[in-house]
């Protein structure tokens, strides 16, 4: 399941609801003190109530009734569930959907309590007409019961098809949007929860406020993640060994039942053996992992610097391994203000490790910051702005291109005066890629510019990228600077651009690859070293495909798990790992005629 959205009302800061969607990766900026790390505790009570549990005095000081909701929306839902004994069904056949066909989970906390607990309930677009209402609620008798009075032809075993035959003999099923309890009513509802619970992703909150004791979570968190992602791997054998101790737990069971009955048929007509399984919590408490650094000191005595470290180190390690591997349960990593305590090397380790760590499948990451350098770097659709209005000072959150003057005005991120050439492509992985060639080129002939490291040189990336991409966009360009655009060759379009770039006198210019696209420069070998696929690169696309889509089915094939990558994730992909394997010598063999070199060194001319 994909967290969608997540909902927040009378929690803290944040009185009247607050809805806010979520991405793959999504930034939440703002000043401090003003709400952000509230979304992500909010999230965190919803999925765990573990590390922050709902309190007392979470309740927004002025709600009169103290009742706190957090509601999340999921997509890519479970395909079929076992709401009752043996009878498959789906969200959707039993009206557990909203309208936009999401499932909406919300879990309400009274905190009058002095330890709150929630009730859950799902908020869906479901029957409300007589004799329609309250299905869920019934037992397998009252189910029968009811299609009899209805007069109903329709097998009297199987609760989901009794359901679906009541529901489908009613002339207006009155749907509406409802909130039905599934957390702590009668039990054939409660069973809904039960199932729909292990679904969920896993949620993994690092706080940016740990001290420094044995017990600090800062480092035993990422090693709990890392425990629960490995029983979700298995999932299949746990459930093969619960079902082997059942059977045998109520062969036993009956048994005693069996010999209770001679001693005592009375008693034993009352008694009836249920088993219950483990929670994948109780699961998870069976295992424990640490870490020790240099002569057996514990990670945790070490230095903040060091300790947030190990998170980069975890971060890397499981972008990898997902590389290798598949994860049956998605997952969300929830980070505060990751830059802390960290040079600012380490802040781009880890902003490219969650952008990489993001564009897995089943995979999220929810970041918060109030560092201009940290969300400098980070991508336009990403940021979520949380400021407060200016009238009734109430915080909001906000997003989308209208607020990134917003966001730079509030954090202080200004353009680099240093920047001399700005150079525009088409995507963030056009940025990526370039640079890695530019440095492989610049091994091999230091008179070429390495756009890695050159601080003379600024990308402004057209079609989208990072805040400080916009801010160079619409600040430089006041500046009069010159501009070299580079476009792949696959779009006609970009022709009329590039002559009209060209048409400048300032001494601006403008190419388009001869091949179909940046990737088409790649080497195999590159892709080889950086995946351990072998795909065929050719200049132009075959029987329709290009090479990243070459690159996808193989690499999909070579995992084993899922349909191929999508085009925008297989080149950053490529980009993050098979690029920076290029050598200046596999460059020339894909690039003979020099083409990119030759760009190099027009840009090194410009510099000079």
């Amino acid at each position: 399941m994909r967290l969608e959205a997540v909902s927040i009302k009378n929690f803290r800061c944040y009185g009247e609801e607050v809805r806010v969607e979520l991405g793959d990766l999504t930034t939440f900026i703002g000043r401090n003190d003003i709400g952000k790390s509230t979304v992500l505790e909010a999230l965190e009570i919803f999925f765990n109530d573990d590390l922050v549990s709902m309190e007392q005095g979470d309740a927004h000081v002025h709600n009169v009734g103290k009742d706190v909701s957090i509601t999340c929306e999921f997509s890519r839902l479970p395909p079929t569930l076992t709401l009752d004994a043996g009878a498959e069904t789906t969200l959707a056949d039993e009206y557990l959907l909203a309208n936009d066909g999401r499932l909406k989970i919300r879990k309400t906390f009274d905190c009058k309590s002095k330890k709150p607990s929630a009730d859950v309930l799902v908020i869906a677009n479901h029957p409300t007409a007589a004799d329609c209402a309250n299905l869920l609620e019934l037992k397998e008798n009252d189910l029968q019961k009811r299609v009899r009075a209805l007069g109903l032809d329709v097998a009297l075993k199987g609760n989901p098809g009794m359901r679906r035959a009541i529901w489908a003999a009613a002339a207006d099923l009155q749907l509406q949007e409802v909130a039905i309890p599934v957390g702590k009513s009668k039990e054939d509802v409660k069973r809904i929860w039960e199932q729909i619970e292990p679904h969920l992703p896993m949620f993994a909150l690092f706080q940016s406020d740990r001290s420094s004791r044995d017990s600090d979570d800062e480092v035993q968190s990422p090693m709990k993640a890392a425990v629960a992602a490995a029983i979700a791997e298995v999932q299949d054998d746990i459930a093969r060994i619960q079902a082997k101790v059942r059977e045998k737990a109520e062969e036993i069971a009956q048994n005693t039942h069996a010999a209770l009955a001679t001693i005592d048929p009375n008693l034993a007509s009352k008694l009836t053996p249920e088993f219950s399984p483990p929670t994948p919590a109780k699961w998870q408490g069976l295992f424990s992992l640490g870490l020790n650094t240099d002569d057996g000191i514990p990670l945790n005595k070490r230095g903040s610097g060091v300790r947030r470290l190990v998170l980069v180190s975890f971060f890397k390690a499981e972008a990898e391994r997902r590389l290798r591997t598949s994860i049956k349960r998605s997952i969300i990593y929830a980070i505060e203000e990751p830059e802390t305590a960290q040079h600012p090397n380490n802040q781009r380790i880890l902003i490219d490790s969650f952008k990489m760590l993001s564009e897995d499948p089943g995979c999220q990451v929810i970041l918060t910051t109030h560092s201009p350098g940290f969300a400098s770097s980070l991508p336009q659709d990403s940021i979520r702005y949380v400021s407060r209005h200016p009238e009734s000072g109430k915080p909001q959150i906000q997003s989308g291109m209208d607020v990134f003057g917003q966001v730079a005005e509030a954090l202080g991120v200004t353009p680099d005066s240093r920047v001399q050439v700005l150079v525009c492509v088409e995507g963030p992985t056009d940025v990526l890629s370039l640079k890695a060639l530019s440095n492989a080129l610049h091994q091999d002939d230091a008179t070429l510019p390495n756009l890695a490291s050159d601080d003379r040189l600024a990308f402004i990336v057209l079609g989208g990228g990072t805040l400080e991409h916009w801010v160079n966009q619409n600040y430089l360009r006041a500046l009069n600077k010159r501009e070299v655009h580079i476009y792949d060759g696959d779009v006609a379009k970009y022709a009329q651009s590039v002559d009209l770039v060209n048409a400048r006198i300032d001494g601006s210019w403008a190419v388009r690859t001869t091949k179909h696209e940046i990737e088409s420069y790649l080497h195999t070998d590159a892709i080889s070293l950086a995946f351990g696929v072998e795909v065929d690169i050719f200049d132009h696309p075959v029987n329709g495909k290009a090479t990243p889509k070459l690159f996808a089915e193989a690499y999909s094939a070579h995992v084993g798990h899922g349909a191929p990558l999508g085009d925008n994730k297989a080149k950053g992909k490529l980009a993050q790992f098979a690029f920076p394997m290029m050598t200046a010598a596999m460059l020339d063999e894909r690039d003979p005629d020099g083409e990119i070199r030759g760009w190099m060194r027009r840009l090194g001319e410009m510099l000079a």
